[in-house]
């Protein structure tokens, strides 16, 4: 067993001991914050780290970073990743490789408002993981299920998330 994942399943049985311990440790917030500048483009604050989200020219931007559905599918991949490793210390599956790759159709008639019947997000979201490693392919589609049913961002774009705006003004 490799050293990575022999960290995750430490990270897993302490995260269980202090759940266990108190249910209040189960839960955690994590924060973004943003401020705009050029015509659409944003810094976003993450904890330590800082990113940059631009438009495409069609969008109004310069292209000078990733849009922020790219980001989301970034999201979506990354965290696919972390819950594939995650899973397969979890399930003893071993894995030697994980790729994946997504790819999401977004009609901008919903963006732009000039169909209010189309949706203003991706319409559809394919994602391709590919798996190597030493199991059988019903072994990885036993660890495909465990990640389908509790990665964070695929249950975000699943399933409802309340999302409660507050508008200040100055």
């Amino acid at each position: 067993m490799s050293t990575a994942l022999s960290h995750l399943g430490s990270v897993t049985s302490a995260t269980k001991d202090a759940v266990d311990a108190d249910p209040h440790n189960a839960l955690v917030v994590f924060r973004a914050s943003a401020a705009a500048h050029d015509a659409v483009a944003s810094t976003v604050t993450l904890g330590k780290f800082s990113v940059e989200v631009d438009e495409p020219p069609a969008l109004g931007g310069e292209n000078t970073a990733a849009n922020p559905v790219e980001y989301y599918l970034a999201s979506l991949l990354s965290c696919q990743v972390v819950t594939y490793r995650v899973w397969a210390d979890k399930l003893g599956i071993a894995v030697d490789d994980i790729t994946a790759r997504a790819e999401g159709d977004l009609d901008v008639r919903g963006f732009f408002g000039f169909d209010d019947s189309v949706r203003a997000g991706f319409g559809e979201v394919r994602v391709i993981v590919k798996v190597t490693g030493p199991e059988s392919r019903e072994r990885y589609e036993e660890l495909q299920e465990a990640v389908d049913a509790h990665c964070p961002v695929l249950d975000l774009t699943r399933n409802r998330t309340p999302v409660h705006t507050t508008l200040e003004t100055a």
